[in-house]
């Protein structure tokens, strides 16, 4: 019997403001023997092949007494998010050894973990070793960004009528790109921000978004929305929050739908949140604003996401962008660059090869 490396990556304390990759995270090194692993009724061990990093992992980076949908991550665990792993031994009736999981895990690169089938989270990846598209998707188009854009357009914005306009913000990101290729795919016009050229580039040369623009460039939202958008907004994907709702707001349609998936200008900020002073036009215009949690609809809108994305994939009318990185120990430095727009498309750390 021999020892494995596992390099953990722990949680250091609450951030004060943005995440700090040193002073937030300690990469702790270790072995493992993985012969001597005793498993208790349910758990598995596994082997981590990709790490997810998220937005929504900064509200987890928060006082444990301050309650949320999901729960926060107490200093001095070992950090945690979306992950795809392959189980290496089993105590789990649902689970043997070879299957590949997306689910949720430590972030380290062997973990024992409790496996529960009702758990809408997680899901085996079917034949992976030969899987016909790479397995870091179903972190990304066919896991929970994509069936974010999936749900939060069907939950919230139908009808889907062809011809009205849609604008999603962070649109070349993990969500938005999502969002706006399947918006097109249902004959909207679609409309993106991003926060450099090179983002807007791409969302409209490759993606097809009908137009876009880098809203660094632009202090005034509202004139670029009415620029942009010149028959007015009828469906706003929200993940930015701030400035850029309250412009949107508006510059919407009567009857126009806010799906409020994200807030990430924020996120990082601690008593200085940024204030929307246009809310009663929402009653004028009666739009419809509303927040979701992805994971509260899996069960109703998951098998039709699946089967949808999979067939406009092979038709070419979704492609998608991730950011990679190699080695557990690029985790920290992965997670705080998505905060600092350095990421373009879905960000990811690769592990380990299946």
């Amino acid at each position: 019997m021999s020892a494995k490396r596992n390099i953990q990556i722990i949680y250091k304390e609450i951030p004060q403001g943005f995440p700090d990759a040193s002073k937030t995270f300690e990469i702790k090194k270790g072995t493992i023997v993985l012969e001597d692993v005793v498993l208790k009724s349910d758990e598995v061990l596994v082997r981590t092949l990709y790490a997810s990093v998220d937005p929504y992992m900064r509200g987890r980076m928060r006082d444990p007494a301050n309650k949320s949908y999901f729960g926060a991550i107490i200093p001095g665990d070992v950090m945690e998010g979306g992950t795809i792993f392959e189980v290496i031994k089993s105590n789990n009736p649902n689970f043997v050894t070879g299957d590949v999981v997306v689910g949720y895990s430590k972030w380290e690169e062997y973990s024992v973990i409790s496996l529960d089938v009702s758990d809408q989270r997680q899901f085996k990846i079917p034949n992976a070793k030969n899987s016909p598209v790479p397995l870091s998707y179903f972190l990304g188009v066919l896991g929970m960004p994509g069936l974010t854009a999936y749900v939060g357009l069907h939950k919230i914005c139908e009808p889907l009528t062809p011809g009205q306009t849609l604008f999603v913000s962070a649109a070349s990101g993990a969500v938005g790109q999502v969002v706006g290729q399947y918006a097109k795919a249902l004959g909207l016009r679609v409309v993106g921000s991003a926060g450099d050229d090179e983002k807007v580039e791409y969302l409209i040369k490759e993606l097809g978004f009908d137009a876009a623009f880098n809203y660094k460039k632009h202090e005034d939202f509202n004139t670029i929305l009415k620029q942009t958008c010149p028959d007015g907004i009828d469906i706003y994907f929200e993940n930015v929050g701030g400035k850029m709702l309250d412009a949107v707001i508006q510059n919407c349609n009567s009857f126009a739908r806010i799906p409020l998936c994200g807030m990430t200008s924020q996120y990082n900020r601690l008593s200085d949140q940024e204030p929307i002073y246009n809310l009663v036009t929402a009653i004028v215009k009666r739009l419809r604003l509303e927040g979701f949690i992805v994971f509260d609809e899996s069960a109703r809108y998951g098998a039709d996401f699946t089967t949808t994305f999979t067939k406009l994939m092979k038709e070419g009318k979704i492609k998608y962008k991730e950011t990679i990185t190699n080695g557990i120990e690029c985790l920290p430095d992965a997670l705080v660059g998505l905060f600092e727009g350095k990421n373009f498309g879905k960000g990811l750390v690769k592990i380990a090869d299946l």
